[in-house]
């Protein structure tokens, strides 16, 4: 199976910026049952994933825009093409412009 993160990209930033949420959100990839989950997320400039923790490895691999990671005192800013470890601890993503990336979670096996 193929999907084109570029296609998705764009169709859910013209979603995220006509949503009352400013975000809009589709799993290309696993889900609940399974343990890895890659999901394209957009928000609109100014918007945030609130903070929140994740069991796991996670990853955020920027697609358009531009956003902040922010654990704890430590941030760090990324670009299209870039991919930011999140550590493991309570973390947020806000969006310095429209951007859109590719949130990946792998879940720790028992």
């Amino acid at each position: 199976m193929k999907t084109s993160l570029n296609e998705l990209a764009r169709n859910h930033l013209e979603l995220a910026r006509d949503a009352s949420s400013g975000r809009s959100a589709e799993t290309v990839h696993g889900g609940h049952e399974r343990a890895l989950r890659q999901t394209v997320m957009a928000l609109r400039s100014g918007e945030h994933l609130h903070e929140h923790e994740h069991p796991g490895e996670v990853t955020v691999q920027v697609l358009l825009g531009h956003v902040r990671l922010v654990a704890g005192p430590q941030s760090w800013e990324a670009r299209p093409g870039d991919l930011l470890t999140i550590p493991e601890r309570r973390h947020r993503v806000e969006a310095l412009e429209d951007s859109v990336f590719l949130f990946t979670t792998a879940l720790r096996l028992p």
